[in-house]
């Protein structure tokens, strides 16, 4: 049971000091303090310690926080905020034999079932991966392969090497991202808020023969910003 190390390190990432924690809580000091080191709190203690922090109580009992990868925990943490990626889940992912990120690839042909398959441990494992040493370690990266000629000059069969988005209020209106929707699958676009009619993304190409289009944020299954281009 991760309880006692994950209330301690949700209170230190929250920022707030014991004192603040309890009294927010309606406890003593003191009894914040012994389950912080191994006292268990009782169920409705619980419950309001998983309120306080923002996860649910299984959550707090089960999974090793402090350990997480960063995109991943943040994944986690941030299930119920809509905003922030409410459709989101845990990202399946693999790992060398030193427990280090890979990074998958995701082919042309393998976009027809990535849509079924992203959440889906073993279908991520069955993908090609390798590592990119040169990048930043805390986000997840993974390879997809364009296709079509909609975002000009990156040509048709290029990879592009992208970074995972948990946080969908951190989108930087015209740049560039994959987008997993139920609708329209995996694709590249050039992506903008829309802010004035709801909370949606209006999806642009390069090539100005494809017209943009809107998707609207319960659509989206995954968001992946561009970083580099393979070709």
């Amino acid at each position: 049971m991760q309880l006692h190390q994950n209330i301690k390190f949700l209170r230190k990432r929250k920022g707030v000091t014991q004192e603040t924690m309890a009294a927010a809580v309606g406890i003593s000091r003191s009894k914040l303090a012994g389950y912080e080191l191994n006292v268990n709190p009782p169920l409705d203690t619980l419950v309001q310690l998983a309120d306080y922090l923002g996860v649910t109580v299984d959550v707090l009992l089960r999974e090793s926080l402090s350990t997480m990868p960063a995109y991943a925990l943040s994944s986690l943490l941030e299930t119920d905020q809509y905003l922030k990626g409410k459709s989101l889940r845990i990202l399946a992912t693999t790992v060398d034999a030193q427990g280090r990120e890979l990074i998958e690839v995701v082919s042309q042909k393998a976009k027809a079932s990535y849509l079924a398959g992203f959440s889906d441990p073993v279908f991520i494992e069955e993908l090609p991966r390798f590592s990119m040493p040169f990048l930043a370690d805390d986000k997840k990266h993974r390879v997809f392969q364009v296709d079509g000629d909609s975002m000009l000059p990156i040509p048709d069969g290029a990879w592009v090497v992208c970074s995972y988005v948990d946080d969908w209020t951190q989108l930087k209106d015209g740049e560039k991202y994959v987008v997993v929707t139920e609708q329209d699958g995996v694709t590249l676009k050039l992506v903008y808020r829309l802010k004035d009619r709801g909370e949606g993304l209006l999806l642009c190409s390069t090539n100005p023969i494809y017209p943009p289009f809107e998707v609207r944020m319960e659509e989206i299954r995954e968001l992946w910003r561009y970083r580099l281009l393979i070709q």
